[in-house]
């Protein structure tokens, strides 16, 4: 299975792909969608949505998982980040992908343990989980990578739990 995470921004949006087969999760490619903070919003949104449909062009997932919303201390910047979502979702949807949404706290407890962790031990749990030497240069792809890894690893624990249902067996 091949996963697309992605971290949105409205200036900065990460992205991150890796391959899994279920258990081992291998990088195959992150980087950061940039957009000039003096353009209008719309023009922004509309390079966003340009910029992660070519990435799903160019790396065709088969799914694509989302940081949910979390609280914002600034109404305005939580309205534009949603935009920037939408936009990224629309594009994830124009490509018929499977879309999954994981709070701030399930991503970072997925890969590190802990639901507060901070950016930097995101970051080498990234790397240690996908086996990078070096890590992203920026904290928005290594937080879209651990959003693609906590899709895999829930997805995996849901789909162990669904067959052990309808198995009868228990977890």
């Amino acid at each position: 299975m091949r996963v697309l995470g992605i971290d949105c921004g409205s200036r900065v949006t990460g992205y991150g792909v890796i391959d899994s087969d279920g258990a081992d999760c291998v990088f195959v490619q992150c980087g950061v969608v940039r957009v000039k903070p003096s353009d209008p919003l719309p023009l922004r949104l509309k390079n966003i949505h340009n910029a992660v449909t070519e990435v799903i062009r160019a790396f065709q997932p088969d799914t694509a998982a989302f940081e949910s919303l979390f609280h914002a201390s600034n109404v305005q910047s939580a309205l534009k980040l949603g935009h920037a979502r939408g936009v990224c979702m629309v594009a994830a949807a124009e490509a018929n992908l499977a879309i999954f949404e994981y709070s701030p706290a399930e991503v970072k407890s997925a890969v590190t343990g802990y639901g507060r962790a901070e950016k930097v031990q995101v970051q080498q749990m990234v790397c240690a989980l996908l086996k990078l030497t070096v890590g992203p240069e920026r904290y928005d792809a290594s937080d879209a990578l651990a959003v693609a890894i906590c899709h895999v690893h829930t997805s995996r624990v849901v789909s162990h739990y669904a067959y052990s249902k309808t198995t009868g067996g228990q977890i």
